[in-house]
């Protein structure tokens, strides 16, 4: 395979908001508001107010830049390349205080290139995001006039950081500057030549404060001491920021600057609120080979696959794509439609599609619950590629999984919000544009809560006489039609009845790190508990596999996403010591089915811009593979009866787990366990009960346990009795005519 670097890709370009400067009044939010909710809402005025409201004369009307729209290809001429750049400026250097008025009049030049006699040029490129939503740029490239307090230091002024639930504490969701004037700064070195064409701000992340920049200006330096100040002819460029704390305010440069360092200089904000932002610069690295650091950081991938976002109809032919490359082990099939009537597609990987084999355990991938977290539905459909390349290639670590496993992989189980989420682009949609369904449901914490079923069995002890620890059936009342239950939801329920799935995980975005059930605490009213499944210590290995060969998960260096230090726990934790959730997939997986589930969150971004693609899979590759193998780790058999024949919904049970699981229609099952040696047990109605000990090793590889099972007297009993329609069987109490002689020889 052709080695792909990572390169500059052009942009999402998306239709821009016209904003103005005019007094806002908006309410702040009310203390029991849920934040994802008030988003929602906020959106919705804000998109009234913006057809209502024109900008005031004074801040010049944002166009978009020429370029890619999303799901369209960028016509050619049109895309940003190191080769379209000055190769004079990428040669210079970061001046020194003694060419500071050398620098200073270059960047006069440079800022005054972009107008001539007040009119504009006709020049505008946009470039990617430079990654502080992202955490490229490190917390020492950001740098502030002052401070209001450390929680709201500049390290905080990055886009969709969220914070945590209490203004006061160490992880609040913006910069905020010590002082409300307009002589504030948040700046960012790139520590390198940079084209600067963008700036997108967003108020401060809070469920008590409203705050948020109304307007700036931009400068920019080469030695951080004689700053430039954007033109707009022979005035300063005002920009116009935002109307509210949430949504992102994108504005685009008439022409892009070269600099290193890069200032936004809030010039009013809010009035009923403080001077606070969460800030992302669009910039192009100038080519510099001699620059250490960027190559140092730099991450190149050798796989030449489909590095860009997908809309709906872009990912139902990427996966015929994949079909037709690798018909012999693809199929593609749905499982249900959305709100909206779009299909849920899946992808099959297997060496004998469409049909379970004996033996063979079935795993499976989801993503795209929450719309609006498109890197995971971006990883599938990249993994669906590299394994179809793979296996042409005779890859034989591929080779053996598609043989040995039987794989589905669902990119997208929440297609209408991601069209939400699409259409606003990448850098736009904020932190929850097209999160729910579109009836407003969370799809992952749709399903019935079945933990607090099971739970009160136990409480009565009702378990194992009136009800089992396991397949814990959904509630009469959840099934019913009035139910706020989404037809995805339905749709994903009953695909995971149908298939005997034994490991799964839904990819989810906004944090690195593994979540593992149970998601729903035990004590009422705890938000925060460790709540362990009877199968806690196979949990944590199956998240450890995943975390432990992630590039970034288990990295003690990294900075934390938003507010929780995950590394320090391996990158995984319990999902209700995080935080609680009823009637999550997960929970339900575990307790209504024999699958496994747990949730991968891959990346800080919920949706990164297309050029952090190549990157991301990277940091993921090889965790999705590893997470796949591990569907073979335990035991594995076939349940028979003495004539050999199968026997489906047998009970399988692990001395010491109280959690049973069940054979499939064919008899099979598979027990996902950790090395050691275990003494299992098999059931079935009308059959005795069978023990043996069960090794399992450090091998890969499921150890084989297979068991027999004979008739019980009582059921053999009532198979008699059905046969003569449960009639009394009648016995004559005379003996046979042949004794009866034998007893009359005996008694002459």
């Amino acid at each position: 395979m052709t080695r792909r670097c990572l390169s500059l890709l052009t942009p999402l370009a998306l239709l821009g908001l016209l904003l103005g400067l005019a007094d806002l009044s908006h309410d702040a939010a009310g203390e029991d508001e849920d934040y994802y909710m008030q988003e929602l809402l906020t959106r919705e005025q804000y998109n009234q107010v913006q057809m209502q409201e024109k900008p005031v004369a004074s801040v010049p009307e944002r166009q978009e830049p020429p370029g890619r729209s999303p799901g369209k290809k960028v016509p050619k001429g049109k895309e940003v390349s190191s080769r379209q750049m000055d190769q004079t400026t990428a040669d210079a250097k970061p001046a020194s205080n003694k060419k500071a008025e050398k620098n200073k009049k270059s960047n006069l030049n440079a800022a005054n290139s972009i107008s001539e006699g007040g009119q504009y040029n006709s020049i505008k490129e946009e470039c990617p995001p430079m990654g502080l939503e992202t955490l490229k740029i490190d917390d020492f490239q950001l740098h502030a006039s002052s401070t209001k307090r450390y929680g709201l230091g500049a390290h905080r002024g990055r886009l969709n950081i969220q914070a945590g639930i209490y203004d006061d504490d160490l992880y609040a969701g913006a910069w905020c500057a010590g002082r409300d004037d307009p002589l504030q700064w948040f700046e960012v070195d790139a520590r390198r030549l940079t084209k600067f064409t963008g700036v997108i701000t967003q108020g401060r992340s809070s469920l008590w404060s409203s705050d948020w920049v109304t307007s700036y200006k931009v400068m920019v330096s080469n030695d951080s001491h004689s700053w430039v100040t954007l033109q707009n002819g022979s005035d300063d460029m005002i920009f116009s920021a935002n109307r509210e704390k949430e949504i992102p305010v994108r504005n685009i440069f008439r022409a892009p600057v070269v600099a290193r360092y890069i200032r936004v200089n809030p010039l009013s904000w809010f009035n009923n609120g403080n001077l606070c932002m969460r800030v992302e610069i669009l910039g192009c690295p100038m080519p510099d080979p001699n620059n250490y650091y960027h190559r140092r950081n730099e991450v190149i991938t050798s796989d030449d696959l489909d590095f860009r976002h997908h809309s709906y109809k872009e990912m139902r032919q990427m996966m015929k794509v994949v079909n037709e490359m690798c018909p012999n082990v693809t199929r593609i099939y749905n499982i249900g439609k959305s709100h909206n009537g779009l299909k849920l597609y899946a992808i099959e990987i297997s060496d004998n599609p469409g049909e379970h084999e004996v033996g063979e355990p079935e795993f499976r991938y989801t993503a795209g619950s929450h719309g609006n977290e498109v890197l995971g539905r971006e990883l599938l459909l990249l993994l669906m590629q590299f394994m179809c390349l793979e296996y042409l290639s005779g890859n034989q670590r591929i080779r053996h999984l598609v043989e040995e496993t039987r794989i589905h992989l669902l990119p997208s189980v929440n297609p209408d919000g991601y069209e939400k989420a699409f259409e606003a682009g990448s850098e736009l949609s904020g932190w929850s544009l097209g999160r729910w369904s579109t009836d407003g449901i969370d799809i992952h914490h749709n399903f019935p809560d079945l933990n607090s079923i099971l739970w009160e069995a136990e409480a009565k002890k009702w378990i194992p006489r009136k009800m089992f620890n396991h397949q814990v059936p959904i509630p009469e009342w959840y099934q019913s039609s009035n139910a706020s239950v989404a037809m995805e939801t339905r749709a994903l329920i009953a695909w995971m009845e149908k298939m005997p799935f034994v490991l799964g995980s839904n990819l989810q975005g906004g944090e690195l790190v593994v979540t593992f059930p149970y998601d729903k605490t035990r004590s009422p009213g705890v938000s925060r508990e460790q709540t362990p499944t009877p199968d806690d210590h196979v949990f944590r290995w199956l998240a450890f596999s995943y975390a432990s060969t992630h590039r970034l998960m288990t990295d003690a260096n990294r900075r934390v996403c938003h507010m929780e230090d995950f590394a320090k726990e391996d990158g995984t934790i319990n999902g209700a010591s995080w935080h609680t959730a009823a009637g999550s997939m997960n929970d339900f997986s575990y307790l209504h089915t024999n699958c496994f589930e747990l949730s991968m969150y891959v990346g800080c971004d919920k949706f990164p811009h297309e050029n952090e693609l190549p990157e991301e899979w990277e940091n993921n590759r090889e965790s999705l593979l590893v997470f796949m193998e591990q569907v073979h780790r335990g035991i594995k058999g076939v349940v028979r009866d003495l004539q050999g024949r199968p026997i489906a919904n047998a009970t399988i049970s692990v001395e010491g787990i109280s959690h049973d699981i069940r054979t499939a229609a064919d008899g099979d099952y598979w027990r996902l366990l950790n090395p050691g040696e275990y003494r299992v047990s098999a059931r079935a109605v009308g059959y005795s009960l069978v023990s043996k000990k069960c090794e399992v090793g450090y091998e890969m590889g499921a150890t084989r346990c297979d068991f027999t099972l004979g008739r019980t007297n009582l059921s053999r009993i009532k198979e008699i009795m059905e046969k003569f329609n449960k009639q009394p069987i009648r016995v004559s109490m005379r003996p046979p005519q042949a004794h009866r002689s034998s007893a009359r020889r005996l008694g002459t």
